[in-house]
């Protein structure tokens, strides 16, 4: 089992959303887990809304999931401006890479069409080559999803995501933020592998030590 996680969330609420059940799965099974949001979305937030809202928001979903709070890192580059910042990402990347020393990466998925999310995909094959790597899942995004690795999770793995995800009522417009979708993509992933729920992701680099 790796021991040492990051998970990389282009927006906040993408790493929850993707593998909020893994996450919560590798805390019971105490690993340290690590969280990097490279954008607050001050420019989507609803004019009704604190520009900060979704700070506050990551913080508490993250909390619910067993994130330690120091764990948590808070970059704030422009949503959808991402491709104008690759080098600098790029660092963010390499210098997370040096302080954490993670020994697995959880991110977006190679066919992931977002544009923000494609940057931290290929920035993060870039400064994580010689670590493993798992693309996470969200279909709304997903032209096509190879599911070649599950994580197999209990009923309470899948309660702390959408609890967590709960959290995020700045968001609770979306149409696929509501628990009757993220329960039945668990119980569907669940089903290929002969369990009750699970996550499942593409597997990018698969170190065996």
């Amino acid at each position: 089992m790796k021991k040492r996680i990051l998970v990389l969330a282009p927006h906040t609420d993408d790493g929850e959303f993707g593998c909020g059940g893994t996450i919560a799965k590798l805390i019971d099974d105490q690993a340290e887990v690590f969280y990097a949001a490279f954008s607050v979305c001050e420019l989507s937030i609803p004019s009704h809304l604190p520009k900060n809202i979704l700070e506050i928001e990551v913080k508490n979903a993250t909390g619910v999931l067993g994130i330690k709070s120091e764990n948590l890192k808070i970059f704030r580059y422009g949503v959808r401006n991402f491709e104008n910042y690759r080098q600098q990402i790029l660092d963010d990347l390499v210098g997370l890479r040096n302080e954490i020393e993670p020994d697995l990466i959880l991110m977006p998925s190679p066919h992931d069409i977002h544009q923000d999310h494609c940057t931290i995909g290929l920035e993060g094959v870039r400064a994580f080559k010689q670590i493993s790597i798992l693309g996470y899942e969200l279909p709304w995004n997903n032209l096509t999803f190879n599911t070649q690795s599950f994580v197999f999770l209990e009923e309470e793995h899948i309660n702390k995501k959408i609890e967590a995800l709960k959290c995020y009522q700045s968001q609770s417009d979306r149409v696929y933020a509501n628990e009757n979708f993220i329960r039945a993509l668990a119980i569907t992933r669940g089903t290929q592998i002969g369990v009750n729920f699970a996550e499942a992701f593409e597997v990018i680099r698969w170190i065996i030590q």
